[in-house]
C-alpha cells in the first residue's frame, strides 16, 4: 500500500515519512545518547531500590507536552469524580459497581456520571469539536474507568469509538458532524458485524444491502448479539452488497435507529444474557427489507473490508491497553491480600508472582503504547503490530490472573467484595470483551501472511523507528484515521530490537543487571534470526493459517515484538522516574517473555526481583497504578 504523503522539511532525521540511506544514522543518534544517560544512571542505582524524586517527577512533568499534560489532567478529574474505589458508601465504587454486575444491571449512576463528565467527547476528534487527539492519549484518559470495571468502559466508552471509527476514516463531512453531535450530546453508536470476539468475521452473511433502481439500499439480515443496540442513537453497519467473495463485497452505512424504527423495517430482538460483562446490555436487531437512503453509505461502495481492517487496528491497541489497568486493580487486591495484617515483610512464596505479573503489566503496557503512538507517529505500518498487541496482551493478562488467584488464595472467593472481588469479575469479563482464545484466531489470521514478506524483505534491512515513539512527553502527530494503512511489509519494532542490542552489547562489561539486560536482547535478536530462516518457508496464501505450524511462528514473533518494545521503553526513559530508568524491570519482564518462548535466558540478579517488588509494594501503599504512568488514584 503505498504511504500517505505529508509535508516535510528537506532533511529531517527524525520524519518517519523521509527517506534516508542511512540504516541508523542520525534516527539512532538520540536513542544512543538517552541510552548513554540510562546506562549511567543504572550504574548508580542497581545496587539500591531507586525511590521517585520531587525535582526528577517535577522535570518530568514540564518536558510532558501540552496535550499529555491536558489528557493526564482529565484523567485525574475523572479519578476523582469517580472517588475511592473501596469506599463501601462510594455510590461508583467497586462494591456498587460488582452489585450492579451480579444483578445483571448497567452501573445507572455511574453512567450518568460519565455522561456528565463528558466522556463522549474523547471519542470525536478534535475538528469536530471533541477530545480525540491520539490514540495513546485517549487511553490515559479512559483508564480510571476501566480499572474500576472492563464492563462499564465498554458499555459507556469504547464501543462508541468502534462503531464510529469507520466515519472518522471515510466519511462525508455531514455524516462526520452528525455523529460528533450524537457523542457530544452523550449519546452512544454500535457497531453491527459479526461479535466483537470475532471481529475479522466481517465475510460472514450476517447482513446484506441490495442496491435499490432508485438510489440506496435495501437491507437485511439478523444479529442476536449486538452491546448498547437497545440504547444506541446511531448504528454503523457493514453488510454485503456484492453476493461475489471478495476484498470488495462489503459496505459500510451509517444509520439512524429513529428513521428505521419509523419505517417499520427494524426490530429490536430480547436481551441476551452473558457469562461476563453482565451488567451490559447485549441485544439483538433484525432488518427486513428495511430501505436506507443513499446518503448513508460511508465511504464508497465496497470498501467494507478495507476499513475494517484498517480501523480495527485502532480498536485492537485500545482495548489491550485500557485491559492492563483492569488487571492492575486484580493486582494491588494480590498485594492487599500479601500485606494485609503482616508486620514483617511479603512472604517469600510470594515475591515470584506478584513481582513477575508487574513486570508483565509493564510489558503490556510497554507494547501497547508503543503501538497506540505508533498509529499518530507511524500510521501506515501499525496493522501488524496492532494485531501482534491484541495477540500477546490478553494472553499475558490471563496467565497474570492465574498466578495472583494462587496468591489471593482463599480471598479470591470472596465475590463483589471492593478489595478482592476483582478477579472473579475481571476473569468473566476478558473473554466476553474480545480478549479470548478467537481474538487470538483473529490477529493469527493478520499476522501469518505477513511472515514471509517480514523475512525476506524488513527483519534487520530496516531502519530503526523514530526515538519520540518511544518517549513519553514528546509530541507526535494528531490521529487520522484516514492515513491508516495496511500491512505495507515494513517491521519498525524488529528494527528497534536489533538497534537496541547492538547499544547494550557494548557496555555488556559493566557487569550486574546491565549485563544481563545486553544477553536478554541479544538472545531476542537470535530469536529473531531463526524466525527469520522459518518464515521464509512459509507458503504463499491462505494455505498457511491450515497449518498449525505456521501459526506457531506468529506466536514467537509476537512474543519477540513485545520484547522490542519492553527495550525500546526503557531505552526511553528521560530519568524522571528512577524505577523505570533502572534496569531492573525490563531484565525481569524479558526473562519471563524468554521463559515464554523457551528460549535460553540469563540467570535472574539476585537485586532484581527485590527491587521489582519493593516498587510495587511502595506504589500500592502510596495509592499509585501499576502501568508505567505510576497515575496517583483516588482513596
Amino acid at each position: 500500500m503505498r504511504r500517505p504523503v505529508r509535508p516535510h522539511d528537506p532533511y529531517d532525521p527524525y520524519d518517519p515519512y523521509q527517506k534516508t540511506d542511512q540504516p541508523r544514522g542520525l534516527r539512532a543518534a538520540g536513542r544512543e545518547s538517552r541510552t548513554k544517560e540510562l546506562i549511567s544512571a543504572a550504574m548508580a542505582t542497581t545496587t539500591q531500590t531507586p525511590t521517585r524524586s520531587e525535582s526528577g517527577a517535577a522535570g518530568r512533568s514540564a518536558a510532558r507536552a501540552a496535550e499529555e499534560t491536558e489528557a493526564l489532567r482529565r484523567a485525574a478529574r475523572l479519578e476523582a469524580l469517580l472517588g475511592d474505589p473501596y469506599d463501601p458508601a462510594n455510590p461508583h465504587g467497586l462494591g456498587a459497581l460488582f452489585a450492579a454486575d451480579e444483578r445483571r444491571e448497567p452501573p445507572a449512576a455511574t453512567e450518568r456520571l460519565l455522561v456528565g463528565a463528558g466522556l463522549g467527547a474523547e471519542f470525536v476528534p478534535v475538528e469536530f469539536g471533541g477530545r480525540l487527539t491520539r490514540a495513546d492519549l485517549l487511553v490515559k484518559v479512559l483508564r480510571p474507568v476501566f480499572r474500576r470495571d472492563l464492563a462499564l468502559g465498554f458499555g459507556s466508552g469504547i464501543t462508541s469509538l468502534f462503531a464510529t471509527s469507520a466515519v472518522w476514516a471515510a466519511g462525508s463531512t455531514a455524516q462526520r458532524r452528525a455523529t460528533a453531535d450524537v457523542l457530544l450530546a452523550g449519546g452512544r453508536a454500535s457497531i453491527v458485524h459479526h461479535e466483537l470476539a470475532h471481529a475479522n468475521a466481517i465475510l460472514r452473511d450476517e447482513f446484506t444491502a441490495d442496491p435499490l433502481a432508485g438510489g440506496g439500499f435495501s437491507l437485511s439480515g439478523r444479529k442476536d448479539v449486538i452491546i448498547n443496540a437497545a440504547r444506541s442513537q446511531a448504528y454503523v453497519v457493514y453488510a454485503r452488497t456484492d453476493r461475489a467473495r471478495s476484498p470488495l463485497s462489503h459496505s459500510v452505512l451509517l444509520l439512524d435507529p429513529q428513521e428505521l424504527t419509523a419505517s417499520g423495517g427494524l426490530t429490536r430482538l430480547p436481551r441476551v444474557p452473558t457469562a461476563g460483562m453482565r451488567g451490559s446490555l447485549f441485544s439483538g436487531l433484525r432488518f427486513t427489507d428495511c430501505e436506507v437512503p443513499g446518503s448513508a453509505l460511508v465511504g464508497r461502495v465496497g470498501e467494507g473490508v478495507a476499513l475494517a481492517l484498517r480501523t480495527y487496528q485502532v480498536n485492537r491497541c485500545v482495548i489491550s491497553a485500557t485491559a492492563v489497568a483492569a488487571a492492575g486493580t486484580v493486582l494491588h487486591s494480590a498485594v492487599r491480600a500479601a500485606t494485609t495484617g503482616r508486620s514483617r515483610p511479603v512472604a517469600r512464596r510470594f515475591h515470584k508472582p506478584l513481582a513477575g505479573v508487574f513486570a508483565d503489566l509493564l510489558a503490556c503496557d510497554s507494547m501497547a503504547t508503543v503501538a497506540l503512538r505508533a498509529l499518530s507517529l507511524l500510521p501506515d505500518r501499525t496493522h501488524v503490530l496492532a494485531a501482534a498487541v491484541k495477540y500477546v496482551v490478553p494472553d499475558l493478562l490471563r496467565e497474570s490472573l492465574e498466578e495472583l488467584a494462587a496468591v489471593l488464595g482463599s480471598r479470591g472467593y470472596q465475590h463483589g467484595t471492593p478489595e478482592y472481588g476483582a478477579l472473579d469479575k475481571l476473569s468473566r469479563d476478558l473473554p466476553v470483551a474480545g480478549l479470548g482464545h478467537a481474538g487470538t484466531a483473529a490477529c493469527q489470521a493478520v499476522i501469518v501472511p505477513q511472515l514471509r514478506a517480514l523475512a525476506e524483505r524488513a527483519w534487520f534491512k530496516e531502519e530503526e523507528p523514530p526515538s519520540e515513539l518511544f518517549r513519553a512527553g514528546a509530541g507526535l502527530p494528531h490521529l487520522d484515521y484516514r492515513l491508516l494503512g495496511i500491512a505495507d511489509g515494513g517491521d519498525f519494532l524488529a528494527a528497534s530490537l536489533v538497534g537496541s542490542a547492538a547499544r547494550l552489547a557494548e557496555v555488556r562489561g559493566v557487569g550486574g543487571q546491565l549485563a544481563v539486560l545486553a544477553d536478554l536482547a541479544e538472545a531476542f535478536v537470535t530469536e529473531l534470526r531463526a524466525l527469520r530462516e522459518q518464515c521464509r518457508a512459509i507458503p504463499q496464501g491462505a494455505a498457511a493459517l491450515a497449518d498449525p505450524a505456521w501459526c506457531v511462528l506468529s506466536d514467537r514473533y509476537a512474543l519477540v515484538l513485545a520484547a522490542a518494545a519492553v527495550l525500546g521503553t526503557w531505552e526511553g526513559q528521560d530519568g524522571g522516574e528512577p524505577f523505570l530508568a533502572s534496569p531492573a524491570w525490563a531484565v525481569l519482564a524479558l526473562t519471563r517473555i524468554g521463559g515464554r518462548l523457551g528460549i535460553p535466558v540469563p540467570e535472574l540478579p539476585d537485586d532484581c526481583l527485590g527491587q521489582v517488588l519493593e516498587e510495587l509494594v511502595r506504589r500500592y501503599r502510596a495509592g499509585r497504578s501499576c502501568d508505567l504512568d505510576a497515575t496517583e488514584l483516588a482513596q
